[in-house]
């Protein structure tokens, strides 16, 4: 099966490009291609503003499905929009024709061109729209199946900052120190996340594409639509997405992770600002309490899920000594060899855990009990990773001294 690229080297495209080499190199083993019997039969051709004309010919010729992902988002001149947008959609069409491949031909469009008409008359749009219209005029003619996708505005890794998303700036600002300029913080925006238009894109592949209307500006999802799209957007302003980076911004500082549950924005711009981090910010320093017996270090808080830290015991040495009315811990060995111990408040008798980093276990700190942990070894230090249940507040610290 040989898939055709267009626009190879652009943010869609690469991410796409690799995401395809991943299922044909069998190192993705959730996504599979349903029309080819072996994922190493996959052919993936790529083409792009530096390619060769022969190489789009070669292409054509006995392509099984095409994306169309080339396009002019920052031209010097704006005639530039509707040679690259309309122009070249005219002919990749015209070289599929050539050869008589009527295989289906997917195009990537934006919402601007929802907008020409009734909402404005950008450049950008009327080329949108009109490489829309040549698809479909290609579809009636030859009965081939186009895929017409309108994007909202993208973000993710690899996407290219200060040319055209906001979130790419964002993002890339934000990670290296630079100004950002926010004109109205209550402005709305549609974004779509790179991973979720590539999921859409394999199922498109297969056949099982999401098909809509649009309504003025609105989507509605039809089975028998003419547009197709990608169920899952977020709508946020910028100014809360400004206020969610600098939250990230901060973490190596205040070792706060913020909320990220799953499918969230948050999640996935996280993600998104991670991949702008300049070098020097990839690694940060962390705090060590250092004393003769050893080193604690916090490692990581979060606003609703405790925090964790790392414990260091010189050999010989015991920590702990101390319990807790509300506060809970999970200690968890992964070097060394030690003994956990554990003494209700008012009984004499002692719970005992031996530990090893031979054979990680979780064990409980149970409020209301006194704890230690003592490394056993008189050559090797223990060091444990410890889960509290809340943050460390030092003016409601809920720790009191008492021996085992």
């Amino acid at each position: 099966m040989k898939i055709l690229i267009t626009g190879a080297k652009g943010f869609v495209g690469r991410n796409l490009v690799e995401s395809l080499k991943c299922i044909r190199d069998g190192k993705d083993k959730v996504h599979k291609i349903e029309k080819l019997n072996c994922a190493s039969d996959l052919d993936i051709c790529t083409y792009d503003v530096d390619s060769q004309p022969e190489e789009l010919e070669n292409a054509c010729k006995d392509c099984s499905f095409v994306f169309n992902l080339a396009g002019v988002n920052r031209p010097k001149d704006q005639t530039e929009f509707m040679a690259g947008n309309f122009g070249f959609a005219s002919t990749l069409l015209n070289t599929l024709r050539k050869y008589n491949n009527n295989c289906p031909v997917m195009l990537s469009s934006s919402i601007q061109a929802t907008l020409i008409g009734r909402y404005g008359t950008s450049d950008y749009g009327k080329s949108k729209l009109a490489g829309e219209e040549c698809f479909f005029n290609y579809s009636k003619e030859t009965g081939a199946k186009v895929l017409v996708y309108r994007f909202p505005n993208l973000f993710g890794k690899w996407c290219r900052a200060n040319y055209n998303s906001v979130v790419a700036t964002f993002c890339n600002n934000i990670a290296n120190d630079l100004p950002i300029h926010v004109n109205d913080r209550n402005t709305k925006l549609e974004l779509l996340y790179i991973d979720d238009l590539i999921e859409e894109l394999l199922s498109a592949l297969n056949g099982e594409e999401h098909h809509c209307e649009f309504e003025g500006l609105e989507t509605v999802k039809k089975n028998n639509g003419k547009y197709c799209f990608v169920p899952t957007t977020y709508h946020v302003t910028l100014g809360e997405m400004v206020d969610i980076l600098d939250r990230f911004k901060s973490q190596p500082r205040t070792l706060v992770m913020p909320e990220i549950p799953n499918n969230s924005f948050e999640k996935k711009l996280y993600s998104t600002y991670l991949s702008y981090l300049p070098k020097e910010k990839v690694a940060f320093p962390l705090k060590m309490n250092v004393d003769d017996r050893g080193s604690f270090t916090e490692l990581m808080k979060t606003a609703r899920c405790g925090q964790v830290s790392i414990n260091i015991s010189k050999p010989g040495i015991t920590k702990g000594q101390h319990w807790h009315h509300s506060k809970w811990e999970i200690f968890i060995v992964v070097s060394g060899h030690g003994l956990i111990q554990e003494r209700k408040l008012g009984s004499d008798e002692i719970l005992e855990f031996e530990v090893s980093g031979d054979k990680i276990e979780a064990i409980h700190m149970l409020p209301g009990y006194t704890h230690n942990i003592i490394n056993l070894s008189d050559t090797k230090d223990l060091v444990t990773v410890m889960w509290a249940n809340e943050q460390f507040d030092q003016m409601h610290p809920d720790t009191f001294g008492e021996s085992v």
